[in-house]
């Protein structure tokens, strides 16, 4: 009972410690808050308090007093960093490189904590140099349907999707496949067997310009394909880049292995010119597509097409409703066999992101 005191001593000396090296923020109808500054993005202004954090938007800040060091990104990419005392418009920030520097509050465009700041530093350094297994976002897709009864039908589409982004290149690896049976009186039969995959590298010439090399893996069992392995490369612009379309134009060439089951194998040469697209429609609905025409340089006249679309709708953080079509085109099937085959699927899409640590 007699530390009591002493206690209550302690826990106060630390109390007006902590509160005499708090930050200080004025708002703009007289209200004061104290705490920590952890960050603005121009138009908020967070507060971390004993119990949580408040934010108050940026316009309503009339005064701030930092305890202790600031990170402030001005108008035109300069970076300063100190203790802030910022009143009636006028932001005073005291560096320890070039002494106190002067600047207006419409100048200001970011504020970071010191804690923020480090956070964001490594978050730099982690897009410089990444981990081969670190940056990777995609999804997979997955839609089934059956029905019993008399018939016996079952349809089961599965799809993958994955791409690691970096300043400086980029790896993408896709499957989809779909597979599809039907029993009758007993009799069961295969209706649809096919999987296409692949990988791509594209690599950073310039802002606009990339080179890119890729390799796709196919078979279809309906059109005697045991695989179909193609190899090539080229050089791709982005036409355009916006927050809600990316639009790419590419060509290059390729070598195309073809295996069939009726004892056939072809092999031969081919050019490449396509076009790739990617366009949020609303807030929730993306819609993409890529087309690729392959010209047969060692059997002049023939060719393949591959054509690609789908339709995204975002049904919460991680999971969507989507609708895909996949159309491989070919001149020369081996006889007796179609030229074109198409895949449509629908179903659920979950997403994954590593980039979110």
């Amino acid at each position: 009972m007699k530390s009591c005191p002493w206690m209550c001593v302690l826990a106060s000396m630390v109390l007006f410690c902590n509160v005499g090296m708090a930050d200080q923020v004025t708002l703009k109808n007289g209200d004061r808050l104290t705490g920590a500054i952890i960050k603005s993005d121009g138009k908020t202004l967070t507060v971390k308090y004993f119990d949580g954090t408040l934010s108050v938007p940026w316009e309503q800040v009339d005064a701030i007093t930092s305890s202790g060091p600031l990170y402030l990104t001005l108008k035109g990419g300069q970076e300063v960093n100190g203790p802030v005392n910022f009143a009636e418009g006028k932001v005073e920030v005291e560096t320890t490189d070039a002494g106190k520097i002067t600047t207006s509050k419409d100048a200001i465009q970011i504020v970071r904590s010191k804690e923020e700041e480090t956070a964001y530093q490594e978050g730099i350094e982690r897009l410089r140099n990444p981990s081969l297994l670190d940056l990777w976002t995609g999804f997979v897709d997955t839609g089934l349907a059956a029905a019993r009864g008399n018939s016996e039908t079952t349809t089961f589409n599965l799809g993958f999707n994955a791409a690691r982004t970096t300043p400086r290149d980029k790896i993408s690896v896709y499957i989809t496949s779909l597979y599809a049976s039907q029993a009758t009186n007993g009799k069961s039969m295969t209706t649809a067997n096919a999987v296409r995959g692949g990988i791509r590298y594209e690599l950073n010439v310039s802002e606009k310009l990339f080179a890119f090399g890729f390799t796709d893996q196919e078979h279809d069992q309906f059109q005697d394909l045991d695989l179909r392995a193609v190899f090539g490369g080229g050089f791709g612009l982005h036409a355009i880049k916006t927050k809600t379309t990316l639009l790419d134009l590419f060509g290059g060439g390729s070598l195309n292995k073809e295996f069939f089951s009726t004892g056939l194998n072809r092999t031969s040469g081919e050019a490449l010119v396509g076009e790739e697209l990617n366009r949020k429609v609303t807030r929730s609905t993306t819609l993409r597509e890529k087309l690729s025409f392959y010209p047969n340089l060692s059997s002049i006249g023939d060719y393949r097409l591959n054509f690609d679309s789908g339709i995204v709708t975002q049904l919460s953080k991680w999971l969507s409703w989507q609708v895909s079509l996949s159309d491989r085109y070919l001149t020369n099937p081996v006889p007796g066999k179609k030229s074109n085959d198409v895949l449509l699927t629908t179903g659920l899409r979950v997403t994954f992101d590593k980039n979110k640590k």
